[in-house]
Formats: C-alpha cells, sequence, structure tokens
C-alpha cells in the first residue's frame, strides 16, 4: 500500500507593524509608484520579535488546523535564512515552545525556496516510513539582516512565517511530485556577506547585500521552467489539470509570467506579494493559508507551485490537496502586540548603516 503525506493543517504568523511604501519613501529615495510599477509590493511587514517566535506562532495555527497534539509530532523542519543564532536552530526552540518533546528538529536553509525543498524532503520520509507525523515551517525576519539605504533591495523584503502540518495517509494527496534544484554558478548574484567568515574584530557595521535583479530574475524563469516541466511530466498531468498556481511571491510581472507559463488565469493565481514583499521561505506557506481562507483552494484541487532562491536554489511542486479547507481549531493566533511602529524599528538600521556608510567612505 503506499504511503502519501497529507497536508492536514496550516497556518500563518504577520506581523502587526506594516511598512507601506510612502513610509520608505521618509527615508529612501524612491515613491510608492516607483516600487509598485517594478514589483508589485505595496506594503510589508516588519517584525518586533526574532524568527523563532514567528515560526512559533504559525505551528501553533497549523497545529490548530490539524487537531493535532505537539507530542504527536516526529519531526520539526524549519526553513529558513535568518536564524535568531547561528548555534542552535529555530527548530529547536520551536520544539520546545511547542512541548514537542519527541518530534526530531532542525532548520533547512536554501533561501526562497526552503519551504518547498522542506515540503520535498518531509514527504520523502513520509513516504518511505521514516516519520508520520512533520511539521514542516517557513519563517524569515529578513528585515533585520537588509541594507536599509540600498532602496533596490531594501524595499522588496518583509517578515513573516507560515507552516503545514503532513500526516501519513494511504489517500493520494499531498505533494504528488516535486524538483529542486541549484544553479550554484549563479550563487554569488543573491548572497548576503556574513556567515562563518565573518571578521568579528574588524566588522563596521555593514552587511554588504549583492542583489543583481535582472541576473536572478533569468535564471529563476530558466530554473522553474525545468522543474516545471519535471514535475509535469512525473505525473503525467498538464496544465489543464491545473487548479490553482501558488508561488513563491518575490515579483509581480514573474509570477504573471508564471500564471501563463501554467495557463493558469489571474482569477486562480494567488497573489499577495502587494501585502507582505517578498518573504523568502515564508511566501509558499503563507499564501497557502490565505488561499484556504478565501476559499481559493477546494476539495481535491490540484495546485502548482514554483519558487527560486539564493544559490540560486529552484524547484517546483503538484500538490493534490484533500477533501478538508477549513481547520479543525481556530488558527489565527497572532504574535503579542507592540508600540512601536515599523519605522521605529526601521529607522535606528538606517540610520546605523548610513553612518556606517559614511564612515567607510571617509577611510
Amino acid at each position: 500500500m503506499k504511503i502519501h503525506a497529507e497536508i492536514t493543517g496550516w497556518g500563518k504568523c504577520l506581523p502587526p507593524a506594516i511598512m507601506t511604501n510612502d513610509d520608505l519613501a521618509t527615508f529612501l529615495d524612491t515613491s510608492d509608484e516607483w516600487i509598485r510599477t517594478r514589483t508589485g509590493i505595496e506594503e510589508r511587514r516588519v517584525s518586533h520579535l526574532g524568527t523563532s517566535h514567528l515560526a512559533t506562532v504559525a505551528a501553533r495555527n497549523a497545529l490548530a488546523a490539524a487537531d493535532l497534539d505537539p507530542n504527536e509530532l516526529d519531526l520539526i523542519l524549519v526553513g529558513t535564512c535568518t536564524p535568531d543564532e547561528i548555534i542552535p536552530n529555530v527548530a529547536s526552540a520551536v520544539q520546545r515552545d511547542l512541548g514537542a518533546k519527541y518530534a526530531a528538529a532542525f532548520d533547512l536553509n536554501a533561501a526562497c525556496s526552503s519551504f518547498l525543498y522542506g515540503l520535498h524532503y518531509a514527504t520523502q520520509a513520509i513516504r518511505t516510513g521514516a516519520h508520520k507525523k512533520v511539521l514542516v515551517i517557513g519563517a524569515e525576519r529578513l528585515t533585520r539582516i537588509l541594507d536599509w539605504t540600498r532602496r533596490e533591495s531594501a524595499v522588496l523584503f518583509g517578515d513573516g512565517a507560515g507552516a503545514m502540518v503532513l500526516e501519513a495517509s494511504t489517500e493520494e494527496t499531498g505533494l504528488l511530485a516535486s524538483h529542486v534544484t541549484c544553479d550554484a554558478d549563479a550563487r554569488d548574484v543573491l548572497a548576503l556577506e556574513f556567515g562563518m567568515s565573518f571578521d568579528r574584530f574588524n566588522f563596521d557595521g555593514i552587511m554588504p547585500f549583492n542583489f543583481v535583479g535582472q541576473e536572478i530574475f533569468k535564471r529563476a524563469v530558466k530554473g522553474m521552467n525545468i522543474a516545471i516541466d519535471k514535475v509535469f511530466a512525473e505525473t503525467g498531468l498538464t496544465t489543464d489539470d491545473i487548479d490553482s498556481l501558488i508561488p513563491h511571491q518575490a515579483n509581480k510581472r514573474l509570477i504573471d509570467y508564471l500564471a501563463k507559463r501554467c495557463n493558469v488565469p489571474e482569477s486562480k493565481t494567488v497573489i499577495n506579494i502587494q501585502k507582505y514583499g517578498n518573504t523568502s521561505s515564508a511566501t509558499l506557506p503563507i499564501a497557502y493559508a490565505e488561499a484556504l481562507e478565501q476559499g481559493i483552494i477546494k476539495p481535491g484541487d490540484t495546485i502548482v507551485s514554483a519558487v527560486f532562491g539564493g544559490g540560486l536554489t529552484c524547484g517546483a511542486g503538484i500538490i493534490k490537496w484533500g477533501q478538508r479547507v477549513t481547520p479543525k481549531q481556530d488558527n489565527q493566533m497572532q504574535l503579542p502586540g507592540t508600540d512601536k511602529s515599523a519605522l521605529d524599528l526601521i529607522l535606528p538600521m538606517h540610520l546605523a548603516t548610513k553612518k556606517a556608510w559614511e564612515s567607510r567612505g571617509n577611510e
């Protein structure tokens, strides 16, 4: 009997502080029109708490939707490129805070592709019998690593988290096929120069963020095209069989391209980049959670997703949704509130980085 990995729970976490394009224009040489016409983004969220807090709230919501006790989990996988610290991992904090004492826990970093990578490997683990109930999370606090003096990258990203619960099932449901890959020749076109090679004794307050937009777009299109062809070939499905497209939310123009490529009309393409910007590994699970809330995903729907991220990682997957599209319990838990606005949280980083760049220029 073939085992599948059914998605039984879903949830998201979005910080309360909202940074609009007009807010950004108060300290960057940009405007709402400049950002919207190039990216489709109108606002994004800024978190006052760390990545593990975002991940835990999203996880609690996903468990509530599945009506699953945390102690039933045997694996927690967190996709992130913005962990609270290098050691220990974010997943261990989630395990502790959920009280999921029987679950193995690890982080996965494929940048914006991390969540789909996580679904890919979690599904394989369930199919082989290695695990039975897995929590997959995508969580990012990208606003803490951006150079807030550089409009070409600072306007693109936001904070958030999303999660799914996968459970072993004999029904043909969940991730039917997936393909993940990496175009490492271009790994430097999207990179943050910060890590174990970082010289902490000579740190001047600047973390250079390399973002070569045109090259990223070109390679992303190529990589996702290949991945999409692979999953269609593996399943024998065609674009006529697809009910919805839920893509990585990186750029409105790229989403429009994918919709045309997959022959999915705008009415069946999930787009929320205008509200949250690019939340990296969190974009897919947030988009799925909202698609369910809005009634876009119907019982038995066939959904295609495609992603790309730093590395350059790429991937695509076809998901067959199960019969349940409503949570078993309320899954709208949120982060604790804050009296700080998004500008309150961002301006100190902008001013500190600006001062650091000026000091470096005077050397």
